[in-house]
């Protein structure tokens, strides 16, 4: 007998899972592919980017806010199980909240990757989504750690040496970064000026994508077309941090969007299968697939 089919994905803050890979996971829900996600930090340390939200109740109880939206977005895309590691969003390098002992930065890593197993145990995920090495385009500390637990995890949760107390060992089969990349930004931003319309994506902004390209290192595209619309409702849930105005993420009529590039893209770190490359599937080469 094989396991059901699973996915879990690993990401650092609340919108991270809304921004990342939101249309494969309702793509697979509607294939009866539950999803786990696994968001590492509460976000408290995040800017509020909307300005309607910009408010003293919102600023006072942040934290709470972001817990909130999160749950909204998440049952928007159709996770069936969200769990927070716990850790105090990090900050950015020299600011107050880096230097907190109680940060995901801070903490003990294999207290983290021990976490991150007991959930891979638990629910048994054939496929885990991660953020990759090399993160020059936005190094975040949060990002850079959800990649340093996660590599570890994929093994250790198959070793019983490692947290005995973690329930019973189990080997994931393919691990995946998730990638944005700069052919889903150049198409968007040429979209804009075929329409007429002014695009945000400047000539700096776009020089920076292609010198952090991974465009190359893409081994997965999967088709989401038909639920790119998922993506922008649960954007649209994390009310302090997406602002419904930003030509960004809304510049663009969702059904001319969703046409640009209508795929989700990863790149296959690791796989115990056979598959071969490219793919169209996380789930090619698993057995039960």
């Amino acid at each position: 007998m094989t396991d059901p089919l699973r996915l879990l994905t690993v990401h650092a803050h609340p919108d991270d899972e809304s921004s990342k890979g939101a249309p494969t996971v309702a793509l697979y829900k509607t294939q009866g592919i539950p999803s786990t996600l696994v968001c590492c930090t509460g976000g408290e340390a995040g800017d509020i980017l909307n300005p309607a939200m910009d408010r003293d109740d919102v600023r006072e109880n942040l934290a709470a806010v972001r817990r909130e939206e999160l749950a909204r977005a998440t049952e928007i895309i159709g996770y069936d199980h969200v769990d927070l590691l716990g850790y105090h969003d990090s900050g950015m390098p020299d600011t107050p909240e880096n230097e907190r002992s109680d940060n995901f930065w801070n903490a003990p890593i294999d207290e983290a990757i021990g976490k991150l197993v007991a959930i891979i145990r638990r629910d048994r995920p054939q496929v885990v989504v991660t953020y990759p090495e090399d993160q020059s385009h936005y190094a975040h500390p949060d990002h850079l750690r959800v990649h340093d637990i996660t590599i570890p995890a994929f093994d250790r949760a198959a070793d019983p040496d490692w947290y005995p107390e973690a329930g019973e060992p189990f080997q994931p089969l393919k691990l995946y970064y998730s990638a944005w990349s700069s052919a889903r930004m150049i198409g968007m931003h040429e979209k804009f000026l075929e329409l007429g319309l002014e695009s945000p994506f400047d000539e700096t902004w776009r020089q920076r994508w292609a010198d952090a390209s991974q465009d190359d290192l893409i081994t997965t595209r999967v088709p989401v077309g038909d639920f790119y619309q998922v993506r922008e409702k649960a954007l649209l849930a994390h009310a302090t941090q997406i602002d419904p105005d930003s030509p960004f993420w809304f510049g663009l009529p969702s059904d001319v969007a969703r046409d640009v590039h209508p795929y989700d893209d990863y790149i296959l770190a690791r796989s115990l299968v056979d598959t071969q490359v490219p793919e169209s599937d996380l789930f090619a080469g698993v057995p039960g697939r």
